[in-house]
């Protein structure tokens, strides 16, 4: 079990928390062992929002695989704002040492920085907040214009809604695209990635369509891609014809069909195989050819056409 702690101090904003815990609520939900807690220095921690939040005192004991978020509060400065205590901090430092994530959310990052965490490691907050933050921890690389950074297991995010990118980005890390393209439908938010970073994986790449049956079919697909997937199983388990499953499917996706999303997932799972130390022909067989020849031959298309984006309209013929 996989505990995910949040540290609240006054002024929280109920967004950057309430976010980032329904990613983790939600893959609980799922069968992933998390359970997640809600620690202060004080009981009664007011909210931004005027909702008061009930927390518990003390700082409990981690593992290397738990999780601490620091969401961010409403301030004008982060000076002039709520400061975690030294016996935060430290718990903060101590969770780090022993190999443990720390994140925050907004001007949660000022806690991380004031903890020493920030030092030497790129970081980002609100845009409000940026330039403050860079001349607070000068030894800090803060970044601008991105959702959220990931260095030597210090994850800061932006604003608000953020913090949601930044949870589904860790379930993505510790568990794979796969759960965090279903915890993104099932809380029905895109689940975005860093505007100048290409996105890590096609199982979140085509997810930004609200069509059920063509996600029901991408849950097929992700989960048995190194299967044989004829399109009439898929159209069934779609509820649909296969040419009604393949016109939505190549209008949700930007002009996938579903053969083409699945030889996607291949190749993007050999190329990683590849770079691990496997053979093509190795790779092949694993993600599910019969030989070499064609992920061979899926190697060599246009990048536009690896990223998943056909140079021509399909048929459905095309599968």
């Amino acid at each position: 079990m996989s505990l995910v702690v949040f540290v609240l101090l006054p002024g929280v904003h109920l967004l950057d928390v309430a976010g980032p815990a329904q990613v983790f609520s939600t893959a609980a939900d799922f069968g992933q062992p998390y359970r997640i807690e809600y620690v202060a220095e004080r009981e009664r921690v007011p909210s931004a929002q005027g909702l008061p939040l009930i927390a518990r005192t003390g700082w409990p004991e981690l593992s290397g695989d738990d999780l601490i978020v620091v969401p961010g509060w409403r301030t004008r400065t982060l000076g002039g704002g709520p400061a975690l205590g030294h016996a935060g901090s430290e718990w903060l430092r101590g969770h780090h040492a022993t190999g443990g994530t720390v994140a925050s959310v907004c001007a949660g990052a000022e806690a991380l920085g004031r903890a020493g965490l920030l030092d030497g490691r790129r970081c980002t907050t609100h845009h409000d907040h940026q330039d403050e933050l860079a001349a607070r921890h000068p030894r800090a690389l803060v970044v601008r214009d991105v959702l959220f950074t990931a260095d030597d297991r210090v994850v800061t995010s932006a604003g608000i809604a953020s913090g949601i990118d930044l949870a589904l980005h860790l379930l993505a890390v510790r568990h794979g695209p796969a759960l965090a393209a279903q915890v993104a439908r099932d809380m029905v938010v895109y689940a975005r990635r860093n505007g100048h970073e290409p996105q890590s994986s096609a199982m979140l790449r085509h997810r930004s369509h609200l069509d059920d049956a063509v996600h029901r079919v991408q849950d097929l697909i992700d989960g048995r891609f190194t299967e044989p997937l004829p399109l009439a199983r898929l159209a069934a388990g779609a509820g649909v014809s296969e040419r009604t499953l393949t016109r939505l499917f190549h209008r949700a996706t930007g002009g996938l069909t579903p053969l083409r999303y699945q030889q996607t997932l291949r190749v993007e799972r050999a190329e990683h195989l590849i770079g691990h130390g496997a053979t093509v022909e190795s790779a092949a067989r694993q993600v599910g050819f019969e030989d070499a020849r064609m992920l061979r031959r899926l190697r060599t298309r246009t990048p536009r056409e690896k990223a998943g984006e056909p140079s021509r309209r399909p048929t459905p013929a095309d599968g």
